[in-house]
């Protein structure tokens, strides 16, 4: 087990910015600042839309506990994967979108190229140690043309930044506490994933890496 550091802008080995392709980029350290409202974000979401483990549509359990909030959130099932304006554990809208998040992903957006998104669903993901995300494309969205902002919290995890086709081999880009990764364009539908989490205590988070994703998944 290791102990995750809270503070990482200040390590001159981590450049403020890393470019991951055309119109790819990591924001090291970019959400510092707003960590707190962000975790205080997810904490009022989650009161109202509880963390679940979702189903695949072949019927097994997703890895990664979940809850969303915006407009729409992203859901899977029997059904298959797909955008929801309701809960289905709870039958209610999805809770709306805390004002921290929109702030940090229009400024991240606005920092990586991505000028005048704004997002209408957000998926936040819970991992525990030995939880992982398979390689696999953010492809239920109507609305290509809106990047993708990705902000990690707590936790360490390693990010698998892939090619177009499943079979390219992915780079291994590791991800600390603050750190923002914005796709679109030419990359917005490379693959990606999360190799499994390390076990570790954050001071932020405690055993938990928090990861928000938010997208424009309607015209």
């Amino acid at each position: 087990m290791h102990t995750a550091p809270d503070l990482f802008a200040d390590d001159p080995a981590r450049p403020a910015a890393l470019s991951l392709g055309p119109q790819a980029v990591l924001l090291r350290g970019f959400a510092l600042a707003q960590a707190a409202a962000l975790l205080e974000g997810v904490h009022a979401v989650a009161q109202q839309a509880p963390w679940r483990r979702m189903a695949t549509p072949s019927g097994h359990a997703l890895s990664v506990a979940t809850t969303g909030c915006g407009p729409l959130s992203w859901v899977s099932d029997r059904r298959g994967y797909r955008y929801e304006a309701h809960d289905p554990l709870t039958g209610r809208p999805w809770p709306a979108l805390p004002p921290a998040f929109l702030a940090m992903a229009q400024a991240a957006a606005l920092q990586a190229g991505f000028a005048h998104f704004v997002p209408d669903a957000c998926l936040v993901n819970r991992y525990a140690p030995g939880t992982r995300l398979s390689l696999h494309q953010d492809r239920d969205e109507q609305d290509m043309d809106a990047p993708i902002v990705s902000v990690s919290l707590g936790l360490p995890a390693v990010f698998l930044w892939g090619g177009a086709t499943r079979a390219e081999r992915p780079e291994r880009v590791l991800l600390h506490h603050g750190d923002v990764v914005v796709w679109g364009g030419v990359d917005r539908l490379r693959f990606h994933g999360v190799l499994p989490v390390e076990a570790g205590e954050h001071p932020a988070t405690g055993p938990w890496r928090i990861n928000l994703t938010l997208r424009k998944a309607r015209y």
